[in-house]
């Protein structure tokens, strides 16, 4: 799907429910690899702690990092900001960030009236070069089936309440076509540079589950 989706969408189909059930299952591949890591974490090869915090980094800081400084730019840059909207891997690609997985990539834009949401329904499609790894939580098949059945039922789990005259639309991405989402600017950050401003965006509000905030009183983060 490389529109949005209608939030009052039907249930899935029988047929639907049944591929989720069925994607519970690990695959060969996940299998191999679990069973890989358990060896060389039993033979002593690799510490698994240290596993877990090499993937943590990847996952939340280094990847998010190279779209958070994306968004950033695109906040203060207003010629920048139409680049991306109008072809995100051209733009992106200006940071150097390229890859298989950000080849086809669309930027959907947050404003006072509409919030987007990301999701992938059939996987976990996801824009490797911008994001880091996809998080556990946007894998699953409960987020992947109610985040076009029930997305504001989803953004409040999620912490994020929305009043009724937001829009929220649903982007479903491919192998094809991935989506990042362009947060808001917080309001009382005209003063921040850009390096400061790309400090305060995260992975959760590049994929839609959360808002871009400003600094707590009294510091910049």
């Amino acid at each position: 799907m490389s529109a949005a989706a209608n939030t009052n969408a039907d249930p899935p189909s029988g047929e639907q429910q049944d591929r989720h059930e069925h994607q519970l299952v690990p695959s060969d591949m996940t299998l191999r690899v679990k069973a890989l890591e358990s060896l060389l974490v039993e033979k002593g090869v690799v510490d698994s702690a240290a596993l877990d915090a090499l993937v943590d980094t990847y996952e939340n800081k280094v990847g998010p990092r190279n779209g958070a400084q994306v968004v950033a730019r695109a906040w203060v840059d207003p010629t920048y900001k139409k680049r991306l909207l109008s072809d995100a891997p051209k733009a992106i690609a200006e940071f150097g960030y390229l890859g298989t997985q950000g080849d086809h990539m669309v930027v959907v834009e947050n404003t006072p009236k509409v919030h987007n949401l990301v999701v992938c329904t059939l996987c976990s499609c996801y824009p490797w070069p911008v994001l880091g790894l996809p998080p556990v939580w946007y894998k699953s098949a409960p987020y992947r089936s109610r985040a076009v059945i029930d997305p504001r039922g989803v953004l409040r789990e999620f912490g994020l309440e929305l009043p009724e005259t937001v829009e929220v639309r649903v982007w479903d991405s491919t192998a094809e076509l991935r989506y990042l989402v362009l947060p808001e600017r917080p309001a009382g950050t005209e003063k921040l540079s850009e390096q400061e401003l790309a400090a305060l965006v995260t992975r959760d509000s590049m994929i839609g589950v959360a808002k871009a905030t400003a600094p707590k009183a009294g510091g910049k983060g």
